[in-house]
Parts: structure tokens; sequence; C-alpha cells
């Protein structure tokens, strides 16, 4: 079985724990339920007391586990140096295997297996979010190798609440000058739900059908403006698949295209005097190290003012949409995004800019439930509105 780390590895990190609790002041699930067993430091002690065969796992273990959004704000600010996350991996590897893993995730799982998405629809109607453009994306029947592979993503493909996401980057992108093409049905689930949930084997034929899909277009370049399609492209298909078989693909999230893009004088912006602020996903900002691109973007349009919420950059809070905690616990999950729109709101900003299709659905999700007046966007809709100069404030 792939395994995506050894359990000695991790048993070598939890011996790491000094149990300070520093962890739970940045935990969301610790800060939301006040559960010592559904902190940072609650799961270590019951991960070390499985390994030293004080406890078995069950049911009850494995829910600690997967009320868990997997953000990793927890191994940011251990004073240890505990690799977490190598911890929270294994473990659900290990419950996986051992039959534990809850019947909504292996559902999931069974879904991506069948279907190739995360919505069991059929993997056709992933081009859906073309059929309402003004005019069709060029990429749709590229003719020929081309420059970049646009990897759309399941959730934006196939939720129409985030259409808008990849038709901006079209248009963005053609506004541009790049030469780009679409897979459609030839694209597939990422794998990473699948990967969160410990099958690393699934996970695996699901990345070499898309790498290989990218091949067949002669292109060497993918980008993709999810956030958690790019941190399994960029650092888990390596782990899975090997480092030579990704070395010729360059991985690209779409803040690092249009960064360049605007470095390059190909993308110009209008004025537009408001003020935002940025909300760092977890999968792009604390796992994979991108937080500049997006700013440099925003900060080149004339009058923006960029302001910071009190959590950035390494810091920021997770809106509550990662870990595949929304199918496991929604109730949990929709409980988490308020302290963020409260950060916002301190902040002055009328928008809050985004780089992640989940974090713009938890986000608006949590400001219309809570009747607060902020506006949420991405980033390739914002640039999308400048380069056009369409619309109000």
């Amino acid at each position: 079985m792939t395994q995506p780390v050894e359990s000695h590895i991790a048993e070598d990190e939890y011996l790491r724990c000094i149990r300070c609790g520093k962890c739970l002041s940045v935990c969301p699930i610790y800060r939301e339920t006040r559960i010592e067993s559904l902190s940072p430091r609650g799961r270590v002690a019951l991960y070390r007391a499985v390994g030293e065969r004080e406890l078995t796992t069950s049911d009850v273990y494995a829910n600690r586990f997967y009320n868990c959004l997997m953000c990793e704000a927890c191994r940011q600010v251990c004073p240890s140096g505990v690799k977490l996350d190598v911890i929270l991996t294994q473990v659900r590897v290990d419950l996986a295997h051992s039959g534990l893993l809850p019947e909504s995730l292996q559902r999931l799982d069974e879904t991506i297996a069948t279907a190739g998405n995360i919505s069991g629809e059929g993997n056709e109607q992933r081009l859906g979010w073309t059929q309402n453009m003004a005019r069709p994306p060029a990429g749709l029947d590229h003719d020929g190798p081309a420059d970049v592979v646009y990897f759309v993503g399941c959730v934006s493909s196939l939720f129409p609440a985030s259409y808008s996401i990849p038709q901006s980057l079209v248009q963005v992108m053609e506004h541009a000058g790049v030469d780009y093409t679409l897979l459609g049905e030839e694209e597939r689930c990422c794998g990473y739900p699948m990967y969160l949930n410990g099958e690393g084997d699934r996970a695996a034929e699901v990345a070499r059908h898309n790498v290989a899909a990218v091949r067949a277009t002669g292109a060497h370049r993918v980008v993709m403006s999810c956030p958690s399609c790019h941190h399994m492209w960029k650092h888990t298909y390596p782990e899975l698949l090997g480092e030579e078989e990704m070395a010729d693909i360059e991985v690209l999230h779409e803040t690092e295209l249009m960064a360049e893009l605007a470095r390059e004088g190909k993308l110009r912006f209008k004025p537009w005097p408001v003020t935002i602020t940025y909300h760092d996903s977890c999968d792009l900002g604390r796992k994979s190290g991108i937080f500049e691109p997006p700013r440099d973007v925003l900060r080149a349009i004339p009058e923006l003012k960029l302001v910071e919420m009190a959590d950035h950059h390494e810091n920021s809070l997770c809106c509550g949409g990662g870990g595949n905690l929304e199918t496991y616990n929604r109730d949990l999950a929709q409980s988490l995004p308020r302290r963020r729109l409260e950060q916002a709101q301190d902040s002055g900003a009328k928008y809050i800019a985004v780089s992640c299709q989940q974090c713009k659905r938890t986000l608006f999700g949590a400001a219309r439930r809570e009747k607060i007046r902020l506006r949420v966007m991405d980033l390739s809709e914002i640039v999308l509105r400048q380069l056009e100069g369409d619309s109000d404030d």
C-alpha cells in the first residue's frame, strides 16, 4: 500500500511533543469546541497512547482525527518543531487501513474513483462552466500543442456557484495572450480528498491519469485556481509518483501566473479606490509558501488599499473548508468562518480577496448567514473586473 509517511517517522515526532499547549491557541477546532482531545496536543497524546499499546483504536478515537481541518496552524507555532502534519497524515493512513474510515468519507472516495470527481456527476460535465460565457474559451478546442494547461478542479468545474472563477481566469489569460488548453472530461479529481482520507493508492491512480493527460497536450506548465489541486500537484504528486515523473512539468497557482503576467506588463489595471484585505488559504499559504504573488497583483491596481487582518500570512485562520471536515461534520465546519469574518471587519476592508474556491464559498456563505456586509471575490475575478473596467464598488 502507498503510504504518505512511515509509521516510525510519526512515532519519532510524537516523542518530541512537550505538551506546552501553544498549539491550542491556534487550532480552529479547539477554539470552537474547547475539547482537549480535539486539540493538536490531545491528538498527539492519543496517537502516542495507541503506539505504546495503552489504548486501542476505535470509532471514538477516529472521530478525534477526522474532526480536523489539516490546516497545519499547529505545526506553525510548535516550539519543539513537531511535524504535526506527519502525525495527522499517518493516523489517517492507519485508520483507513484498519477499516475505520467513516462511511461519509468512504462514499466520497468511492464517488471520486467511479465518477472521476467529488460530485458524482458524469465527468463529461466538467466543461459546464463554459456554456453561459459570451464566447467560448480559446482553450476549449485548442489545435496543437499548448504552452499551459489550465487544470480547473472539481469545485470550479461542477458547482455553479464557483463557475465565475474559471470564467474569469480564462478571460484574463486570453487578455494577456497566454496559449492555454483545457482537459475537459480527461481531467480527474486531483486526488487530494483521497490522500487526506489516508488512501494513497487511490490518490496515486488519479495522479497518474492527470499527469498523462497533461503530457498528451504537449504542455510543460499546468496552472490551477484551486490551492488544494496546486498543493497536490506540486508537493504530493512527486511523492506518490516519484520526483522524476514530475521533473518536466512546472506547476503554478493562478496567483503566480497573474503576478508573472503583471510584471511582464501583460496585465494593466484601471484604478479602484477601495479597501481590500487578503485571506491566505491554508493550502496555498501555510502549506505551499505562496504569500506575495496575490498581494503583488493587488498592489498593482492603482488606488486600491490593501490592509492585513490580525492573523495573516503563515498565521492566517482557516476558513473551515479543509480536511474533508465538511463531509464528515458539516455543522462544525460551518461554525468556523465567523472569526475570520470578524477579523476582516476589524481591518476596515470592504472586500475580502481570496485565491481559493473553497475559501470563497465558505466565507461568502458565512457572511450571508451572519448578515455581515463584506464581499468575497477570487483574485481572478478582481483582475478581470479591473481589466475590463466594469462595475460598481
